[in-house]
């Protein structure tokens, strides 16, 4: 259900809520908010509420430190992890000056460009994400150890899948908060869990992937273990991948579908440090089913971008490059650019690639181009392209080439 400002306001007033978090991120897409009582909710409606931003990276220093969170009444969700007397809820907000000025590295505000200049341009397009996790063992102290919580392999059941109750109650958590997920597994790492979601508009998904954060760590703290989306948390295991499926509306044509991953594919050396953005990132690339090379094929999990086995409404491309420390804010606004420009410019898609890409020939592999192989080499690629630059405020493109608040 979306809310208005004055359902919200009722609300409130009915269910004995106490706190409002105003949810944001960083520019890399660290979840931050600010609690405030339910008087202060009118105001913050009105005017916004103010918060000190120079500890915010990216966001600025002390000299101009002021910016004001406006809350979106149509992002409300009960924390139900939250005691049941004096409720707590949520609501993702936009940033501004303290002269009504959109703050440029607001990234919710730039996947909300993204969208309506594809809406203007005829097109609206639907994100689902498969985002991995591994739980590890806590310490007396409750730090993490390293240990995976089980040695399970893929799809396997209890008793060997120990996470069987953990990705239960992660589920039931996201239904409470109106967030329904479509399937949870074992994935092949020990301790490793995959939850995915059914596909939704663009910002709303991007809500999701971050509320999904929060809810996995929560849950995961509470059953005694510790929930790590980092792209490699093990060296010698599958790394952390978070898959993004993509279908552009009107749904159907398969030519516009094409034209979307032709211009995905031929951007995406450029959007790559913004899809993996940790060092970690790049020694998960090539192996256990990460993709290293630029190429397509239908339903093959060895390619960049894969056609999944559906029709009409449900089909749709798999982009598997990017991990979870990416922001989905600015990942999703990248691939969005990126598929308009591919479908305004009726881009040729490449000819498939129906090979295996883990044990395919050198012969065969040596003339696809690859991904950066590095963050030094993803940084000057963002860095030297024209791509970034006309999507992207300056001032977030140079914090990523390593500048302010990196």
């Amino acid at each position: 259900m979306k809310y208005t400002k004055d359902e919200v306001l009722q609300y409130v007033l009915e269910e004995d809520v106490k706190f409002i978090r105003l949810a944001f991120c960083d520019v890399f897409g660290r979840q931050k908010n600010i609690s405030i009582m339910p008087e202060e909710l009118p105001r913050a409606f009105q005017y916004g509420i103010a918060f000190d931003a120079s500890a915010i990276a990216g966001f600025g220093d002390e000299a101009h430190s002021d910016l004001f969170l406006h809350p979106d009444p149509s992002t409300l969700a009960l924390l139900p992890w939250r005691p049941e007397h004096g409720k707590v809820v949520r609501m993702y907000s936009s940033i501004t000056y303290p002269d009504g000025t959109p703050f440029e590295c607001d990234t919710r505000n730039l996947l909300i460009r993204a969208a309506e200049d594809a809406k203007k341009a005829g097109y609206t397009f639907y994100f689902g994400s498969e985002q991995e996790f591994y739980l590890f063992e806590l310490d007396e102290n409750g730090e993490p150890t390293g240990k995976p919580y089980d040695q399970a392999g893929y799809m396997d059941i209890a008793p060997d899948d120990r996470g069987e109750n953990v990705r239960r109650e992660i589920c039931l958590t996201l239904e409470q908060m109106g967030i329904h997920p479509e399937s949870s597994l074992h994935e092949a790492g020990p301790g490793q869990n995959e939850i995915d979601f059914r596909y939704s508009d663009a910002v709303t998904a991007a809500d999701n992937a971050m509320t999904f954060h929060t809810v996995v760590r929560t849950v995961a703290r509470r059953n005694g273990v510790f929930a790590d989306f980092s792209p490699k948390p093990l060296k010698d295991a599958p790394g952390n991948g978070f898959h993004i499926n993509v279908s552009v509306d009107p749904a159907g044509n398969l030519e516009d579908l094409h034209c979307m991953i032709a211009g995905v594919m031929k951007r995406i050396r450029e959007m790559t440090l913004f899809l993996n953005p940790a060092e970690d990132s790049y020694r998960r690339f090539g192996s256990s089913k990460a993709p290293v090379y630029i190429s397509w094929s239908r339903e093959n999990r060895s390619q960049l971008i894969r056609i999944p086995a559906a029709e009409g409404e449900f089909r749709r491309a798999e982009l598997r490059s990017p991990d979870p420390s990416a922001n989905p804010y600015l990942a999703f606004a990248l691939i969005i650019y990126a598929a308009l420009d591919g479908i305004k410019n009726r881009t040729p898609l490449p000819a498939a690639v129906d090979l295996n890409l883990f044990t395919a020939e050198g012969s065969v592999c040596d003339r696809l181009e690859k991904l950066p192989l590095s963050l030094e080499e993803a940084v000057s690629t963002a860095a030297s392209g024209t791509f970034l630059k006309e999507h992207l405020p300056g001032r977030i493109l140079s914090i990523y080439c390593g500048g302010e608040g990196a």
